[in-house]
Protein backbone atom coordinates (compact mmCIF):
# COMPACT_ATOMS: atom_id res chain seq x y z
CA UNK A 1 0.00 0.00 0.00
CA UNK A 2 1.45 2.98 -0.92
CA UNK A 3 2.22 6.50 1.55
CA UNK A 4 -1.29 7.71 -0.07
CA UNK A 5 -3.26 5.29 0.29
CA UNK A 6 -2.63 4.58 3.68
CA UNK A 7 -3.09 8.20 4.49
CA UNK A 8 -6.91 8.59 3.31
CA UNK A 9 -9.21 7.68 5.19
CA UNK A 10 -11.92 4.43 4.51
CA UNK A 11 -15.11 4.45 3.21
CA UNK A 12 -16.95 0.77 3.63
CA UNK A 13 -19.40 0.36 0.98
CA UNK A 14 -21.61 -2.77 1.31
CA UNK A 15 -23.94 -3.32 -1.35
CA UNK A 16 -25.22 -6.91 -2.91
CA UNK A 17 -25.19 -5.10 -6.27
CA UNK A 18 -21.76 -5.00 -8.34
CA UNK A 19 -22.42 -1.86 -10.71
CA UNK A 20 -23.53 -0.15 -7.18
CA UNK A 21 -19.97 -0.90 -5.72
CA UNK A 22 -18.09 0.05 -8.93
CA UNK A 23 -19.88 3.11 -9.20
CA UNK A 24 -18.95 4.12 -5.51
CA UNK A 25 -15.67 3.16 -5.68
CA UNK A 26 -15.09 5.10 -9.26
CA UNK A 27 -16.59 8.07 -7.88
CA UNK A 28 -14.69 8.04 -4.42
CA UNK A 29 -11.78 6.17 -4.89
CA UNK A 30 -9.51 9.53 -5.61
CA UNK A 31 -10.38 10.91 -2.15
CA UNK A 32 -10.54 7.87 -0.08
CA UNK A 33 -9.53 4.22 0.47
CA UNK A 34 -12.52 2.18 -0.65
CA UNK A 35 -13.69 -1.14 0.33
CA UNK A 36 -16.30 -3.30 -0.36
CA UNK A 37 -18.59 -6.38 0.50
CA UNK A 38 -21.41 -7.50 -0.46
CA UNK A 39 -22.61 -8.95 2.66
CA UNK A 40 -23.51 -7.55 5.91
CA UNK A 41 -22.22 -10.61 7.56
CA UNK A 42 -18.66 -10.24 5.99
CA UNK A 43 -18.75 -6.63 6.95
CA UNK A 44 -19.04 -7.40 10.61
CA UNK A 45 -15.91 -9.09 10.62
CA UNK A 46 -14.50 -6.50 8.22
CA UNK A 47 -15.13 -3.57 10.70
CA UNK A 48 -13.56 -5.47 13.39
CA UNK A 49 -10.20 -5.05 10.88
CA UNK A 50 -9.87 -1.99 9.34
CA UNK A 51 -10.07 1.74 11.05
CA UNK A 52 -13.64 2.77 8.86
CA UNK A 53 -14.39 6.87 8.79
CA UNK A 54 -17.76 5.96 7.29
CA UNK A 55 -19.96 3.42 5.82
CA UNK A 56 -21.91 3.34 2.55
CA UNK A 57 -25.10 0.58 3.58
CA UNK A 58 -27.36 -0.60 1.56
CA UNK A 59 -30.54 -1.80 2.67
CA UNK A 60 -32.24 -4.78 0.71
CA UNK A 61 -29.17 -7.39 0.73
CA UNK A 62 -29.62 -10.91 1.47
CA UNK A 63 -28.89 -13.03 4.84
CA UNK A 64 -28.82 -9.94 7.25
CA UNK A 65 -30.42 -6.22 5.35
CA UNK A 66 -29.19 -3.23 6.34
CA UNK A 67 -31.21 -2.29 9.20
CA UNK A 68 -30.58 -5.41 11.40
CA UNK A 69 -26.72 -4.71 10.23
CA UNK A 70 -26.84 -0.92 11.64
CA UNK A 71 -29.08 -1.91 14.62
CA UNK A 72 -26.29 -4.77 15.19
CA UNK A 73 -23.21 -2.12 14.75
CA UNK A 74 -25.17 0.50 17.16
CA UNK A 75 -25.06 -2.22 20.01
CA UNK A 76 -21.07 -2.56 19.78
CA UNK A 77 -20.03 0.47 22.33
CA UNK A 78 -16.71 1.56 19.91
CA UNK A 79 -19.30 2.11 17.06
CA UNK A 80 -21.49 3.97 18.46
CA UNK A 81 -20.30 7.25 16.42
CA UNK A 82 -19.59 5.53 13.38
CA UNK A 83 -21.68 7.51 10.39
CA UNK A 84 -23.77 4.98 8.45
CA UNK A 85 -24.75 6.48 5.44
CA UNK A 86 -28.02 4.09 4.05
CA UNK A 87 -27.81 4.37 -0.01
CA UNK A 88 -30.92 2.94 -1.04
CA UNK A 89 -33.66 2.59 -3.35
CA UNK A 90 -35.77 2.57 -0.83
CA UNK A 91 -37.25 6.41 -0.54
CA UNK A 92 -40.30 6.46 1.37
CA UNK A 93 -40.69 8.44 4.67
CA UNK A 94 -41.20 4.62 6.39
CA UNK A 95 -38.27 3.71 5.15
CA UNK A 96 -36.28 7.10 6.17
CA UNK A 97 -37.79 6.93 9.27
CA UNK A 98 -37.22 3.53 9.87
CA UNK A 99 -33.34 4.03 8.85
CA UNK A 100 -32.97 6.40 11.41
CA UNK A 101 -34.44 4.51 13.83
CA UNK A 102 -31.98 1.89 13.35
CA UNK A 103 -29.09 4.35 13.57
CA UNK A 104 -28.31 5.58 10.26
CA UNK A 105 -26.21 9.03 10.35
CA UNK A 106 -27.35 9.81 6.96
CA UNK A 107 -29.93 8.50 4.14
CA UNK A 108 -29.06 9.24 0.28
CA UNK A 109 -31.90 7.49 -1.96
CA UNK A 110 -30.62 5.48 -5.35
CA UNK A 111 -29.89 6.60 -8.12
CA UNK A 112 -27.93 9.81 -6.35
CA UNK A 113 -25.96 12.53 -7.29
CA UNK A 114 -22.32 11.65 -7.01
CA UNK A 115 -21.52 14.91 -5.99
CA UNK A 116 -24.21 15.02 -3.27
CA UNK A 117 -22.36 11.82 -1.95
CA UNK A 118 -18.90 13.53 -1.60
CA UNK A 119 -20.65 16.12 0.26
CA UNK A 120 -22.00 14.19 2.21
CA UNK A 121 -18.70 12.23 3.37
CA UNK A 122 -16.94 15.33 3.69
CA UNK A 123 -19.27 16.49 6.39
CA UNK A 124 -18.77 13.12 8.16
CA UNK A 125 -15.08 12.95 7.84
CA UNK A 126 -14.26 16.92 8.62
CA UNK A 127 -11.99 16.51 11.47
Amino acid sequence: MSATTSSMLTILSIDDSTVMQQLIKQTLSAEYRVLLCNSAIQALALINQEPIAVVLLDVSMPEMDGLDFCRTVRSIPKFQDLPIVMVTGRDGNLDKLQGRLAGATEYLTKPFDTEQLKVILRKLTAA
